[in-house]
């Protein structure tokens, strides 16, 4: 399970867009299946206004909402942008996750995000998404229904990534641990430069595209137009660039298709450190 916050946004609509995958509209209700939490939940609002009949247009308007009412509230360094976005994405071989289930991650991690507090009923106001293939979006807005605005706990990557391998450990998913072994240095260096190799070649794209350059730089600084012998001269410049780059591209190939043996790994953060003997003359 890996947890991404993004940059924070001053309106939701784009961010509910993005995590749609699709603009928004007021045309049909967002279905129920993606909207898998929200807050204030269900029984905050009347028959009438039933946040299921809600379109994205809807949600994107309820997350911003204290936005509008609250103008001029901040944050730290007199920021407005007050929504919050992060994504919850599943490991490739991660299970299924139903929806109940998807409503718990969501849950959870606005808690742990500290946007999601129980028995506060002046907190913010947020809704999660599961509408992309093994992930979830969860987006809030900062301004407390209060006019406030919330702060969020310190260490708070920390504070999540915690939260995720309880997810994990709770919902039978992969744990970091247990994925599969990096490959060895030897053999990540050669498949690099099995990668990288066509394009260092003589007809490659990048010698390809210096010789097109080239020739178009020739023709246009001998023009009697002044702007034309500039751009024939910032070319020129431009070929060069490329052929700096195609060398240094060719050197770094070579390195890699021939690499040192792997060295062992550093200890992990935080490990001790291997005791070594005294030595002579050392203090005991």
């Amino acid at each position: 399970m890996i947890i991404r916050i993004h940059e924070r946004a001053a309106d939701a609509g784009p961010v509910l867009a993005d995590a749609l995958g699709k603009p928004l509209t007021y045309e049909t209700a967002l279905a129920t299946e993606i909207v898998v939490a929200h807050v204030p939940g269900s029984d905050a609002f009347s028959a009438d206004d039933d946040p299921a009949s809600w379109t994205s247009v809807d949600w994107a308007e309820h997350v911003n909402e204290t936005l509008t009412e609250h103008p001029f509230t901040v944050g730290p360094g007199q920021d407005r942008r007050a929504v919050f976005h992060l994504t919850v994405r599943l490991a490739p071989d991660d299970r299924a996750l139903n929806g109940p289930e998807w409503s718990e991650v969501a849950f959870r991690i606005a808690r742990a995000a500290g946007i999601e507090i129980p028995g506060d009923d002046q907190g913010c106001r947020s809704v999660a998404l599961q509408a992309q293939p093994g992930q979830v979006d969860l987006i809030a807005n900062l301004i407390r229904l209060d006019g406030t605005w919330q702060r969020q706990p310190s260490g708070l990557p920390r504070r999540l990534a915690f939260e995720a391998r309880r997810l994990e450990s709770d919902l039978g998913l992969i744990t970091p641990g247990a994925l599969a072994a990096t490959p060895s240095l030897p053999d990540t260096a050669r498949e690099t430069a099995a990668r990288l190799t066509p394009l260092t070649d003589v007809t490659g794209p990048l010698a390809s595209a210096r010789r097109v350059i080239e020739i178009q730089s020739q023709l246009l600084v001998g023009h009697p137009h002044a702007r034309l012998r500039a751009a024939g001269h910032r070319l020129e410049w431009t070929a060069r660039r490329l052929h700096d780059l195609d060398r240094d591209l060719t050197t770094t190939v070579a390195e890699l298709s021939h690499p040192p043996a792997a060295s062992a790994p550093a200890p992990a953060p935080g490990a001790p450190f291997p005791r070594t003997a005294a030595r002579a003359g050392s203090r005991p």
